[in-house]
């Protein structure tokens, strides 16, 4: 289904004095007056953002007193655990703490709980196994935490210290931790509230480091970790799909440069197998569809350990078999909505299935929530116990965590935020779940924003020389909330029948004309695009996103093409 196309409204005067006072293209100025930046200063100020725009990580709640706690216990000798998640946000995290408090001389120790045995988040059971393998231990979560209420008080009923740190939803109730650092707890006046769980995680890491130097300043090695460690918070921001604007941005803008320059050996053995060594410069997308992927295969197979100790070959595989597992589950995802043509009509879908993978739901619910246009839970169930693990992704800014609250007395367990969460029920519950969490659907209205593709401007394809995309890219690092730019070319013709690619023959690869210059185009994931537009009448409109294909010392413009429609 095309979306409705919405052109953002610029001034033409303000693009060209802009061009004229920054020295830049005529393309660039619009896209940037078109967000917003209609100002020299605003624009040069979101070009070349500064490493020193982070924030102090004094300001953030709670973290002075966890850092305050993290040095006493270093300096005591005490054993520290980090108890992370399985996820990339969780595992970056967690390799990032541990690291810099074992640079530190520390006693560390992490624990990530099995995705398939444990589940998401602290767990009684375990607190209980390192509060009985030392008792003066502390504890500090990382990415997760923030709604373990029982947890954190069955870690005071044993004695054993807890710091939680986390970035997620909250609940009405509190867990009553030692210390909850947080961006966006109650009364807190930190002044960016998106951070994920690295993105805390590592500022964590910052104020501990200050504390270890002269009280404001990291000594030089531990400055040097904080540099490099911005590399792993890139790639838990980007893998969290977090909105990339502020902090987040500069996290990743710098991340990127530290991930090519400062990686650790894993990594760059991770690099290999991923052929990005060969990549002078990396991109967000780099992390998004070949670092993350992998990293995340590893603890949705119930193996994050071996993510935090990044064996790059083995952690490859793991990727290749989730894959496999993934194509399976969509299909039978798509299979039950058949048999049940009434489930397509409802204004969001609750899928469940026995053979399903615990770990893999979530990529597959994101799937099927843009395949059917609607919020989506997928439930893998467990014949043995009679439970269901989920995991729910949005669609068209509908709030998960809102919808599955209203639900909650239908569910053992749940937690997330907007676009995505998890969940646990009882399998005999999930006819009632469904008809609950569809009626709330139900009296959600999507505005029109979010049913629409922005488009920055409307232009020639001759205008997409390597020398303008490439001053395009100063745009990024692109991700949530800072796409990269979108453009409509009208009276486009095809140069060659469309083709698809990749297994499966997931992908389509166009080759197209406009007015005599020719580019290709690829859309992932819409190969069925290729038999609709080789049937088409007439030539095209096309919205896309260019990119610079760089591959073994050329460069090339590429267009991501995101809709089309028919001009007959």
């Amino acid at each position: 289904m095309s979306k409705t196309w919405r052109f953002l409204p610029y001034d033409v005067a303000r693009v060209r004095e802009l061009a004229a006072q920054l020295r830049i293209s005529p393309i660039l100025a619009q896209v940037l007056t078109a967000r917003g930046y209609e100002t020299a200063e605003s624009a040069r100020g979101f070009l070349d953002s500064k490493l020193t725009e982070l924030h102090d990580p004094e300001l953030l709640p709670g973290i002075s007193e966890a850092a305050d706690r993290v040095v006493a216990a270093l300096k005591s000798n005490r054993k520290i655990v980090i108890y992370g998640d399985y996820d990339v946000d969780g595992v970056t995290s967690t390799a990032l703490l541990w690291h810099c408090l074992k640079l530190a001389g520390g006693t560390v120790e992490y624990y990530l709980p099995h995705r398939l045995e444990e589940g998401y988040g602290l767990n009684c059971e375990a607190l209980e196994k390192l509060h009985a393998a030392d008792p003066q231990s502390l504890v500090v979560s990382v990415d997760c935490g923030i709604c373990s209420v029982v947890e954190a008080a069955r870690a005071r009923e044993l004695g054993l210290e807890l710091i939680i740190t986390d970035h997620h939803e909250m609940d009405a109730t509190l867990p009553d931790a030692a210390v909850l650092v947080h961006p966006r707890l109650p009364g807190s006046k930190y002044p960016f509230g998106e951070l994920c769980g690295v993105g805390v995680a590592f500022k964590l890491a910052w104020a501990v480091c200050a504390r270890l130097g002269d009280g404001k300043k990291a000594e030089p090695r531990m400055r040097e970790f904080l540099l490099a460690a911005i590399g792993l918070a890139a790639i838990g921001t980007v893998a969290d799909v977090v909105p990339l604007v502020g902090e987040n941005r500069v996290l990743v803008r710098y991340g990127l440069g530290a991930l090519r320059e400062r990686a650790s050996l894993g990594l760059r053995a991770l690099f290999g197998v991923t052929k990005l060594e060969e990549k002078k410069l990396f991109e967000a997308e780099d992390v998004g569809f070949a670092l993350a992927p992998r990293i995340n295969a590893a603890g949705r197979l119930g193996q994050a350990r071996l993510a935090v100790e990044l064996l790059a070959s083995y952690l490859d595989e793991q990727n290749k078999t989730r894959q496999t597992v993934e194509r399976r589950m969509v299909k039978q995802a798509k299979e039950l909505v058949a048999e049940h043509p009434e489930w397509a009509t409802h204004p969001a879908l609750v899928l469940a299935h026995y053979e399903w993978h615990a770990g893999i739901i979530g990529i597959v619910a994101s799937r099927i929530a843009e395949h059917y246009q609607k919020p989506t839970v997928l439930i893998a169930l467990n014949a043995q116990d009679g439970m269901g693990q989920g995991s729910a992704r949005s669609f068209a800014g509908y709030d998960l965590h809102a919808g599955l609250a209203s639900c909650s007395q239908h569910l053992t367990k749940f937690g997330g935020h907007q676009a995505a969460a998890g969940l646990r029920i009882s399998a005999d519950l999930i006819d009632e779940f469904r008809l609950a969490f569809c009626e709330k659907a139900g009296t959600f209205t999507a505005s029109p924003r979010d049913l629409e593709l922005q488009i920055d401007a409307e232009i020639r394809l001759a205008e997409l020389t390597v020398q303008a995309v490439t001053e395009l890219e100063r745009l990024g690092p692109f991700g949530r909330s800072n796409p990269r730019p979108v453009f409509v070319s009208t009276r486009v013709e095809l140069a060659e029948p469309p083709r698809t690619m990749g297994e499966g023959d997931r992908h389509l690869s166009l080759r197209l004309r406009h007015y005599g210059k020719v580019l290709r185009a690829v859309a992932f994931g819409r190969g069925e695009w290729a038999a609709e537009i080789a049937a088409a009448p007439g030539p095209l409109s096309i919205s896309f996103a260019p990119v610079i294909n760089r591959f073994r010392g050329q460069q090339n413009v590429e267009l991501q093409l995101m809709d089309w429609k028919s001009e007959k």
